[in-house]
């Protein structure tokens, strides 16, 4: 079976609302405008978010997302050649499940496009276990290779976090989560941490922030989706 018809997307961009688009359907028109990119690479994740999109939405073949094999370094790349590096203002690994599961051809595919636009902001999304996934400290590996690093906290509670993520590292996972925030600090010019709006509340959302602002990084609320 041809690949392309079984894997579903790979490259894509955000409309208002969320509704997320192939970049195969997005016109010449917008792309000239200028667009972010997201690299869908992945469907694992090591956590079972609650809110998680992978957990209230079902996943079928209508679900362009959701990838039936993952693609290889070569397919990701031959889909980056399709396009003009020039027409996008930030290219961003996130998608379905946890980038960093893949931090090897990540890099790679992060590596090529510096080559062609060294100026072009590139960023992941990631729940900020990448260490444990890998075995590994990848944090020095993203130097000078990747702009922002945006970590889920998702709340200011280690016993709610885990409650939420059902994280497969277990009830100290948020710990590992700051602990790469840090880590990150180092390396990354730009570190973010996020939670979204409506799944806390006000007050969670402020003990967030004196969170963020004792690890001196960013915190971003996201817009919930339903």
């Amino acid at each position: 079976m041809n690949r392309e018809v079984v894997m579903s997307t790979i490259l894509y961009t955000v409309h208002t609302g969320g509704v997320y688009v192939n970049l195969k359907n997005v016109s010449r028109e917008e792309l000239k405008s200028g667009i972010k990119v997201y690299v869908n690479a992945t469907n694992r994740c090591p956590c079972h978010c609650s809110f998680c999109e992978r957990q209230i939405k079902k996943m079928d073949d209508t679900n362009s997302l959701w990838l039936k094999e993952e693609p290889t370094l070569e397919e990701i790349l031959d889909e980056f050649k399709k396009y003009d590096l020039n027409d996008f203002l930030e290219v961003v690994f996130c998608g379905y499940g946890e980038p960093t599961n893949r931090i090897d051809d990540l890099l790679k595919v992060a590596d090529e496009i510096k080559k062609k636009r060294p100026d072009l902001p590139i960023r992941i999304n990631t729940i900020g276990l990448g260490n444990l996934l890998n075995n590994r400290d990848i944090v020095p590996e993203m130097a000078g290779r990747i702009d922002t690093v945006s970590i889920s906290l998702n709340t200011p509670s280690k016993e709610e976090f885990y409650k939420i993520t059902r994280s497969d590292f277990g009830p100290d996972s948020q710990d590992y989560i700051k602990a790469f925030a840090l880590e990150c600090k180092q390396y990354i010019p730009h570190v973010v941490m996020s939670v979204v709006d409506h799944v806390i509340s006000d007050e969670e959302i402020e003990m967030c922030q004196k969170i963020c602002d004792d690890l001196g990084v960013t915190l971003r609320v996201r817009p919930y989706e339903e």
